[in-house]
């Protein structure tokens, strides 16, 4: 049997649209305010002139006015075009492309009414076309192109004065919202789903409220007293003044003692061990239940209450197990895993035993499962939780979250899920598609300027279609080599890098005292690790010290909630440098424009040339001109153009941190010979 192909295609063949996730099966992703490129590949046969529009469809089914689509490149058959999606939910997107007959036209007549060929053809042919042009619009449109025709007609005037009336600005502008389209060829309707902007813009800040205000007799004549939510409420406006958005909490739920892990995970707990939060559930409750230690559930509402007065929303750790003493064990036993010899299967990852945690079974009974699940949800839902951290989602069906998503969002659109999945990259992504609004990243172990590029590219590139990443330097389970062999320049150099290259990013506490001390050589776990005790800081201790780089923190995220280009996710772009452990890139949106150049080598100084690709930055690309920029980390302005040179020091200055507005700031000419510099911000 013969297919159709052309039928299929159409005259005008719309191929390769992007963003497009999975075919179509799931929508890619925006959020309100952010641009998105829609592209395709348009082209047809011959030498035809075409064009070609993305229209938007909005929540409600109201179809935008189509907006007109550039060739990318030179005979790519590229097109693109940026839009920007005003409100929250599910839109559509779909292309259109046409033969321009009105631009091929003009093509042939510059080419031959100057030459003197065919010209009355050509000009009678315009006619023709304009006046085609003309019949639907406006008609005050309508009036703008009447001149033209009129101009056309004229065998009076001059032939090359007749032709350039049809390039007159207002003509163009016409012809741009209604251009004449022969041979229209439509896309199918693609879906984009907009979530509100955290989903793509914030700062994150993890702690354990067990730790803040926690108290130790120092004689030993009693246990250690827990933090609760009210002590860690004074932690609040310090988080806040650093230019936090999300105060992150591992679980606050009660802990098992059955298997319980003492310090530094070991299997033997003393009688005043607090354990670890992901052992969920005791007798004084589950997944739905506060610790008493903390509080009450009336403690934690006011503790919410409080974060969000600070300009503070708070996410809470969804760890969907269970320790042997959560009332689902007795409840539900079917909810979990029974072992040839009747016992309940714990937590493994061989070598590893995780003997205090119970992993759920979504297979027994799904549908008892999800639903309780869903409810829990609600249950903090209805207690003003509006961000969850998934704790290894990459453990549980990707169909249980898809389905458990989709259903959160038909009714709460605003709920955002942060996916914690340190794992292969099918699993990732997937997770991603399905509907997760942000993802843990490889970023912890991506740390030299190769790996940084490669993997920065794929992140805004295609990926980020679906996959929004939050990068967290640490976390309680990661200390990274990196961090564990730099010491405070490897701190600070790996924050520059997280708050400027990602529009999310996320520290845990103890990040500000460059804490770098493993449990043992070659681990990545932290000694006395918070997960399995208390561990107060004296905050005000380190700030009267200086050990403390919560000041480079806070201009960071300052720069963050007032540089628009560093609120966006596509917009990155690296620049040569030829100096391999220095990296140089820029951010750039509308008229702003943030350049960072970073010495990635936390014990050693590295000078380097940077060549600036300036019309990334949207300069002319003139290499002799010069260009103020002004160092955000001290103020200091230097003149730069196309190659410039630079020293960075970890020790006093990883990093530059360039603006091109204005040139306010103490003035330096020259190429960037910054060695003697002051930084005031970063010590």
């Amino acid at each position: 049997m013969r297919v159709k192909l052309e039928a299929e295609l159409g005259r005008v063949p719309i191929l390769g649209v992007e963003p497009v996730v999975g075919c179509g099966r799931w929508p890619a992703k925006a959020v309100v305010g952010e641009t998105v490129e829609v592209s395709a590949t348009v082209f047809r046969e011959g030498h035809e002139r075409l064009g070609a529009a993305v229209v938007l469809r909005t929540p409600e089914g109201e179809e935008l006015a189509p907006q007109r689509m550039g060739e990318v490149g030179v005979g790519l058959d590229r097109w693109a075009a940026q839009v920007t999606p005003t409100q929250m939910g599910t839109w559509s997107f779909r292309v259109e492309a046409w033969g321009d007959p009105i631009a091929h036209w003009r093509h042939d007549a510059e080419i031959k009414v100057p030459r003197g060929q065919d010209v009355e053809l050509m000009l009678a042919e315009g006619v023709a076309l304009f006046t085609r042009a003309a019949r639907e619009l406006p008609s005050k449109d309508r009036r703008v192109l009447a001149r033209v025709i009129r101009g056309l007609s004229d065998e009076d005037a001059d032939t090359l004065e007749r032709l350039s009336a049809t390039k007159d600005p207002g003509v163009l502008e016409v012809l741009e919202r209604f251009p004449l389209r022969d041979l229209l060829t439509v896309s199918e309707w693609f879906p984009l789903v907009v979530h509100r902007q955290r989903a793509l813009f914030g700062s994150w800040y993890e702690f354990f409220p067990r730790s803040e205000g926690a108290t130790f007799d120092p004689l030993g004549r009693r246990g250690p007293i827990s933090g609760t939510f009210r002590t860690a409420t004074k932690r609040l406006p310090a988080i806040a003044d650093m230019g936090f958005d999300v105060v992150y909490l591992p679980p606050i739920h009660p802990i098992g003692t059955a298997h319980r892990k003492g310090p530094n995970n070991t299997l033997d707990a003393g009688p005043y061990d607090p354990g670890s939060p992901w052992a969920i559930g005791s007798p004084d409750g589950g997944h739905d239940a506060v610790h008493p230690d903390l509080g009450t559930l009336a403690d934690f509402d006011a503790f919410v209450e409080h974060a969000g007065n600070c300009g503070l929303e708070v996410a809470l750790d969804l760890a969907l197990q269970c320790s042997p003493d959560h009332p689902w064990v007795r409840e539900h036993p079917q909810w979990f895993t029974t072992r040839a010899d009747g016992t309940i299967a714990y937590a493994e990852n061989p070598p590893k035993k995780y003997q205090d945690i119970y992993p759920l079974n979504f297979d027994n009974d799904p549908e008892g499962l999800y639903h309780a699940v869903k409810d829990l949800i609600h249950h903090w839902m209805n207690h003003g939780v509006r961000i969850f951290r998934v704790d290894n989602p990459h453990t549980k069906p990707v169909a249980f979250w898809e389905r458990l998503l989709a259903d959160i969002h038909t009714t709460d659109p605003d709920v955002l899920f942060l996916a914690e999945a340190f794992t292969r990259p099918a699993m990732m992504h997937t997770l991603g598609k399905i509907g997760f609004h942000q993802s843990y990243t490889y970023f912890t172990w991506r740390n030299n300027a190769d790996e940084l590029t490669e993997y920065l590219t794929e992140l805004t590139g295609p990926a980020a279609h679906y996959m929004r990443p939050n990068f967290f330097t640490n976390t309680p389970d990661i200390l990274n080599e990196y961090l564990q062999h730099g010491g405070r320049a490897a701190f600070e150099i790996r924050a520059i890098l997280a708050a400027l290259l990602s529009p999310t990013w996320g520290i845990y506490s103890g990040y500000e005292l460059s804490e770098n001390t493993p449990v043992r050589p070659g681990s990545e776990e932290y000694r006395d690790s918070e997960k399995y005790q208390y561990r107060p800081r004296d905050w005000e201790a380190a700030d009267r010290a200086g050990t403390t780089i919560a000041p480079l923190i806070t201009t960071l995220n300052t720069l963050r909630n007032t540089h628009p280009a560093l609120q966006q996710l596509r917009n990155l772009h690296f620049h040569h440098i030829d100096q391999p452990e220095l990296l140089a890139f820029s951010k750039r949106h509308l008229d702003d424009t943030v350049l960072t150049i970073v010495n990635l080598n936390p014990h050693q100084p590295r000078e380097a040339t940077v060549h600036l690709d300036l019309p990334a930055l949207g300069l002319p690309d003139d290499p002799d001109h010069p260009h103020a920029v002004t160092d955000q980390l001290d103020g200091t302005t230097y003149t730069w153009r196309k190659s410039n040179y630079v020293r960075l020091d970890p020790r006093t200055r990883p990093a530059h941190v360039f603006t091109f507005q204005g040139n306010g700031g103490r003035v330096r000419a020259g190429g960037g010979q910054d060695g003697a510099a002051t930084r005031t911000l970063l010590r």
